[in-house]
C-alpha cells in the first residue's frame, strides 16, 4: 500500500519563495474577494471518523428511492446490460489508462479507441469518427460550431430537440456570437415549412433529433433534401439503440452525426458519466474535434494505431480552437465498444425491435384507459407522449407508490418510455394503476 509523504514546512516555504508568494492566500489572489468563503458554510459538520463517515453516508443512501421498473426515459434509458460489459471495463488496465499523449506507448488505449470509431462509423454510416466527447448535448454543440464559417453563421434546432440539448447549443452560440433559432414543431415533428421558409443564405446548418424528444419520428430523408437544397448542413443527433432498426444518419443524407451514447452498456448512474459521440462525412472530417486514432504498421510490418489527426490548438493554442475538447471519455467509450462488439448487430436489432414493440404494446394499454390518447398519433420508437384526463402528478404518484417510475411529465401530459428490459407483466400492472388512478 502507498503512503502518503506531505511536504514538510521548510518544502513549501521554498516553493512559495519560488512563486513570489506570501504565503497560500496569494494563490487564490485571482478569485473575486465576494464570492469567497469568509467562514466554513453554516450547517456543515466538522470532522468525523472514516467509520463515522460510513455510516453518514450509507443514512444518505438508504434515502434513495429504487424503482424496480421504470418507465420514463427522455434522454436516459435502462437497458439491459450484459454482465461481461461490467467485468471487462473494470479491469485495471483499462481504469487506468490516461489520454495517449506519447502513441508509441499508448497502443492499448489506441485500439479502444480506433474500434470504438470504426463502430460508431458501422452504427450511422458515416466515414469518419472522432474519440467521443463529454456528452450527447456537448458533441451536438460541437457539431454545431463545425458547420458555421464566415458566410454561413446562422444555427437552425428543431423545438422538437431535447431541451437540454437546446440550451447546450444555445450556450455555445452565445459565446462565439452565432445567431440561434428554434423551428416550430407541427403535429409532433418539425414544421417542413416553417424550415423551407426559414433557410436562407445564411444558414450553416439545421439540428433534428431522430426519433425527437416525443418520442416521434422525423421524415429525416425529405428534411435532408430541404437543407442541401439552401446549401447548409444536416446535423442530426440519434438514440444509438434505435439504430439496429432504423436507417442510419448516412443513409438518410445527414452530414454529422451525433448522440448520446448511455445506451450502449452505460447505466443510468444518477446522470453521468456519459459520452457523446460523433460521426461526419468525408468532407466534414478535418473540422471534428478531438483526436481521430488511425490504423498503420510499424517497422515490423505489424498492426499499429498512430493518432491520425488532432487539433494542436486545443493543447497549445487556445484562442484559436474551434473546440473545447481536450480528452475523451476513454472508458466510457471502452464501455461503449465492449456492449456493441458482444451484442452484435443481431443483438442491437433485437434491442430495437423489443423496445419498440413493448413501447406500442404499452401505448395500446393506457390508451385503452378512458381519457387517455396519444398526442401525435405517429409513428414512434419507445417513447410517446399522452393526454391524460387528470393531473399528470396524480397518475405518476400512484405509480411511485406501487414501485413504478412512470414518464416525464410535459406540458399537461406525460412522456413515457419502454425498453427490452420491461415485462408484459409490468406494463399491464402499469396500465392498471394509471386506470384505477385515472377515475
Amino acid at each position: 500500500m502507498g503512503s502518503y509523504l506531505p511536504a514538510t514546512e521548510p518544502e513549501r516555504q521554498t516553493m512559495l519563495s519560488g512563486l513570489g508568494l506570501n504565503g497560500p492566500e496569494d494563490l487564490f489572489d485571482c478569485v473575486p474577494k465576494a464570492v469567497r468563503l469568509s467562514a466554513p458554510p453554516e450547517g456543515l459538520p466538522g470532522p468525523r471518523s472514516e467509520l463515522e463517515v460510513r455510516r453518514l453516508m450509507e443514512g444518505l443512501a438508504a434515502k434513495n428511492t429504487v424503482f424496480p421498473t421504470i418507465l420514463r426515459g427522455a434522454g436516459a434509458y435502462r437497458h439491459y446490460i450484459p454482465a461481461a460489459v461490467s467485468a471487462i471495463a473494470a479491469k485495471e488496465e483499462f481504469v487506468t489508462a490516461y489520454t495517449p499523449y506519447q502513441a508509441e506507448i499508448s497502443q492499448g488505449v489506441l485500439q479502444s479507441i480506433f474500434e470504438f470509431q470504426t463502430m460508431i462509423c458501422e452504427l450511422t454510416g458515416l466515414d469518419a469518427a472522432n474519440a467521443s466527447v463529454y456528452d450527447g448535448a456537448s458533441a451536438a454543440a460541437e457539431a454545431v460550431a463545425m458547420c458555421r464559417d464566415r458566410k454561413r453563421g446562422r444555427v437552425y434546432l428543431s423545438a422538437a430537440v431535447h431541451p437540454d440539448v437546446i440550451a447546450t447549443v444555445r450556450t455555445y452560440c452565445f459565446g462565439s456570437g452565432a445567431e440561434l433559432e428554434i423551428l416550430p414543431v407541427r403535429d409532433g415533428v418539425t414544421n417542413l415549412e416553417a424550415l423551407r421558409a426559414a433557410l436562407g443564405a445564411d444558414a450553416a446548418c439545421v439540428l433534428i433529433q431522430q426519433p425527437n424528444f416525443f418520442g416521434a419520428l422525423e421524415p429525416c430523408g425529405e428534411i435532408a433534401d430541404i437543407i442541401h437544397a439552401a446549401g447548409a448542413k444536416l446535423i442530426m443527433s440519434v438514440n444509438p439503440a434505435a439504430l439496429g432498426v432504423l436507417k442510419s444518419p448516412g443513409a438518410c443524407g445527414a452530414d454529422i452525426a451525433v448522440g448520446e451514447g448511455q445506451p450502449l452498456g452505460i447505466p443510468l448512474s444518477w446522470g453521468g458519466p456519459y459520452l457523446g459521440f460523433m460521426a461526419a462525412a468525408a468532407p466534414l472530417m478535418r473540422k471534428l474535434p478531438g483526436r481521430i486514432v488511425g490504423e498503420t504498421t510499424d517497422a515490423k510490418g505489424e498492426r499499429a494505431f498512430v493518432l491520425t489527426m488532432q487539433a494542436r490548438e486545443q493543447h497549445i493554442r487556445r484562442e484559436k480552437a474551434s473546440s473545447n475538447v481536450c480528452s475523451n471519455q476513454a472508458l466510457c467509450a471502452l464501455t461503449a465498444s465492449v456492449y456493441l462488439t458482444l451484442m452484435g448487430p443481431e443483438g442491437l436489432r433485437q434491442v430495437g425491435e423489443q423496445s419498440h414493440a413493448k413501447a406500442v404494446y404499452l401505448a395500446d394499454a393506457l390508451c385503452a384507459v378512458p381519457g387517455v390518447s396519444l398526442r401525435y398519433d405517429r409513428p414512434f420508437f419507445h417513447e410517446f407522449l399522452t393526454d391524460l384526463p387528470v393531473p399528470a402528478e396524480r397518475v405518476l404518484s400512484a405509480l411511485e407508490r406501487e414501485g413504478i417510475l412512470g414518464g416525464l411529465p410535459w406540458e399537461g401530459g406525460v412522456l413515457w418510455c419502454a425498453t427490452e428490459v420491461c415485462t408484459r407483466e409490468e406494463l399491464d400492472r402499469a396500465a392498471d394503476i394509471v386506470k384505477e388512478a385515472c377515475r
